[in-house]
């Protein structure tokens, strides 16, 4: 088998969460590292895993990037990394696949299905040949145990529970 490693200057781990009831806040994840080990182009049969480094946390604001690694939400000195590590991977249609695992946020460890697909295989100028997938899924915060979250006057609550997850990645043969 075929290991691949992600190359993290070629991924991006966003997400995107509802604020104020009415708007988006998106994010991401520079701190990202995994392998999928099989035939990319066959994920059937393949072991994914990633791990991403919660400290790494980028929102377009400072202020929020802290509170979201103090311990009202990740946690970071305490949980310093999220994990993922498939257990199921069932091919839905050509290049399409639901790729299930056990997603670690703190120290709380759900299943979550991505909706997977393959992008393709190329070659870069230097001979190395890449890959690469799109994947994505919806979580509740609240599953995860990230649970802060002040009441509007207006109504409503200040952050959604309901959080999506969109990963583009490429890996390169180890």
């Amino acid at each position: 088998m075929t290991t691949w490693n992600i190359d993290a200057s070629h991924t991006n781990v966003g997400f995107a969460v509802k604020h104020m009831m009415i708007s988006k806040v998106r994010g991401r994840f520079t701190g990202v590292e995994g392998t999928i080990v099989g035939n990319p182009e066959e994920l059937e049969n393949a072991n994914i895993n990633f791990k991403i480094d919660a400290s790494t946390i980028h929102t377009n604001n400072n202020d929020r990037d802290n509170h979201l690694r103090s311990a009202d939400f990740f946690e970071v000195e305490t949980y310093p990394e999220i994990t993922f590590v498939s257990t199921d991977i069932v091919k839905t249609d050509d290049g399409e696949y639901n790729l299930t695992g056990d997603m670690t946020v703190r120290d709380v460890t759900k299943k979550v299905t991505f909706k997977t697909t393959f992008e393709g295989k190329n070659t870069l100028p230097q001979g190395v040949e890449v890959v690469a997938f799109e994947a994505k899924t919806k979580i509740s915060r609240k599953e995860f145990g990230l649970t802060w979250n002040p009441a509007l006057e207006t109504g409503g609550v200040l952050v959604g529970d309901e959080i999506t997850i969109a990963l583009e990645v490429q890996a390169n043969p180890a």
